[in-house]
């Protein structure tokens, strides 16, 4: 049997660690925006190469904070355009939907499945706001032309960088690249909690206060409310097992990326396409996902010989029920993509003799 993905098994890894991290959260007393939240924040922050970090509930959050503070702080207001990939998972639409703006939905490149910046340069109006590219499956969008985009027309960058921990291009990690970035810190995540949480990371000091008092109520001082907020905090638990976790997000992220370089060279399959990606630590394999037109047939031979995969997505957001007034667009690549990706077996837990067994189904497929 290979299991898609072996949380268990990456957990143990440092189950002292964590179980010792824990037992000082138990012991301090203090369970709610303490010292472990702040010293993951500062931690994460410097990770990312940026100045502010703010723990929140999730990566939906994360998402729907940024652009809530942006709305508190004047840079948005209802109706203004958000222009978001139509290749993604749906919290990056909710997100947006959420706080009364407007999707517009971009087609993918066809070579990288990310936002097209020059489909993203045709959909520009006088009602664009925000660009939300999406580090899909864990590979950095192309931020070097969404931000000349962005400059050019006087727009602001939210990296959903949910899927992408650690991806850096030229020197700068996902989370430095935009005006924003919103991380999820989801178990199964690249680095993930042992449950919901997500962070906001960016250079804007303005931005970081507003988001952490959104989060907290709207309340900077106890029992005195500046703005309508929500309840959306990272725990102490959660803070302080997150900080053993980044200890070791490097080493796991070289462990992706050498099994996927495996899957490159010796999947032969013609049916079966592989994801193109550099060679440069800006894809960091949260998924690798292949295509093929047979998709359903290679799940169901796959799962016959004790091999689990997944699909992400297989449903396109403007296809979904809850985004019934879109249902009726045509997106071609991302409607066909829906339809044909596959997530072969892969993380850090993966050994060797479990990926040459995937291989050999692949190439053996029928």
């Amino acid at each position: 049997m290979v299991p898609f993905f072996n949380l268990h098994a990456i957990n143990q890894q440092y189950r002292q660690e964590i179980l010792a991290a824990m037992a000082r959260v138990v012991d301090s007393g203090w369970y709610i925006r303490g010292e472990e939240l702040s010293a993951f924040e500062a931690e994460f922050a410097t990770y990312c190469g940026n100045r502010f970090a703010v723990g929140v509930g999730s990566g939906l959050d994360a998402l729907s904070l940024t652009l809530r503070a942006w709305i508190e702080l004047g840079k948005l207001k209802a109706g203004d355009e958000v222009l978001v990939p139509a290749n993604t998972y749906i919290a990056t639409i909710l997100a947006v939907l959420n706080n009364g703006l407007r999707p517009v939905f971009i087609e993918p490149d066809a070579k990288w499945f990310n936002l097209c910046p020059r489909n993203t340069a045709k959909a520009i109006t006088d009602r664009s706001r925000v660009i939300l590219p999406v580090h899909l499956y864990g590979q950095l969008a192309d931020m070097t032309a969404i931000n000349q985009l962005a400059e050019q027309h006087n727009l602001l960058v939210l990296e959903d960088a949910a899927q992408a921990h650690g991806a850096v291009a030229a020197g700068r990690r996902a989370g430095s690249l935009g005006h924003a970035a919103a991380f999820s810190f989801y178990p199964s995540k690249n680095l993930g909690a042992l449950g919901d949480g997500g962070a906001v990371v960016t250079a804007d000091q303005e931005l970081a206060e507003t988001v952490r008092l959104l989060g907290n109520y709207g309340s900077a001082q106890k029992y005195e409310n500046t703005l309508k907020g929500v309840n959306s905090r990272l725990d102490e638990l959660q803070a302080a097992v997150l900080r053993v976790k980044l200890r070791f997000l490097d080493a796991e992220t070289q462990r992706r990326q050498a099994l996927a370089r495996q899957y490159r060279d010796l999947i032969r399959h013609p049916d079966i396409a592989l994801p193109s990606f550099k060679d440069d630590g800006s894809h960091v394999f949260h998924l690798y996902v292949v295509h093929t037109a047979r998709r359903d047939a290679l799940q169901a031979y796959f799962a016959e010989n004790g091999v689990e995969t997944l699909i992400h997505y297989p449903i396109a957001p403007h296809k979904q029920e809850a985004l019934s007034e879109w249902n009726a667009m045509s997106l071609p690549l991302t409607e066909r993509l829906s339809h044909t990706a596959l997530s072969l077996p892969l993380g850090p837990a993966m050994s060797d003799a479990q990926l040459a067994e995937v291989v050999q189904l692949c190439n053996d497929w029928g």
